[in-house]
C-alpha cells in the first residue's frame, strides 16, 4: 500500500483552485468587454453581442455553481478583470482605452444578471 503524498496533494489542489480563479476572471473580462462594446457602441449592437454576454453569464453561473468556494473571490476577480476588458473593448472597437471609465462602471448584480442589459 503506498502512503499518501500530502505535499503534492495540496499543491495539485491549489494549482486546480487558481486555475478556476483564472477561468472565472477570464470569463469575467470578455463579459465586461462586451457590455463596454454594448455601452460605448449602440449603433454596433447586434446578435453576436448579446449572445456572446448571454453565454459569459451562462458559464460563470456554471462555474460559480461547480465551484462554490469561488463565490468570495467574485468581487476581486471582476475589479481584476475590468482592466483586461478595457483593453479588449479598446483592441475590438478601435476606441481610445480613455473613451472607457476608469472604474468598472457596471454594479456586480447587473454584471451576473441574465435579465439586464442595458439599452
Amino acid at each position: 500500500m503506498s502512503e499518501l503524498d500530502t505535499v503534492n496533494l495540496i499543491d495539485e489542489i491549489e494549482d486546480m483552485g487558481g486555475s478556476r480563479e483564472r477561468e472565472l476572471e477570464s470569463q469575467l473580462g470578455v463579459l465586461l468587454a462586451h457590455l463596454l462594446k454594448w455601452r460605448h457602441q449602440p449603433d454596433q449592437r447586434g446578435r453576436s453581442w448579446r449572445l456572446t454576454i448571454a453565454e459569459q453569464r451562462r458559464r460563470i453561473d456554471r462555474l460559480l455553481k461547480r465551484n462554490p468556494s469561488l463565490k468570495p473571490l467574485l468581487t476581486e476577480a471582476l475589479e481584476d478583470a475590468y482592466g483586461d476588458a478595457v483593453l479588449m473593448a479598446a483592441r475590438e472597437t478601435d476606441l481610445d482605452e480613455s473613451t472607457f471609465p476608469t472604474a468598472r462602471p457596471f454594479a456586480l448584480e447587473h454584471v451576473l444578471d441574465a435579465n439586464w442589459l442595458e439599452e
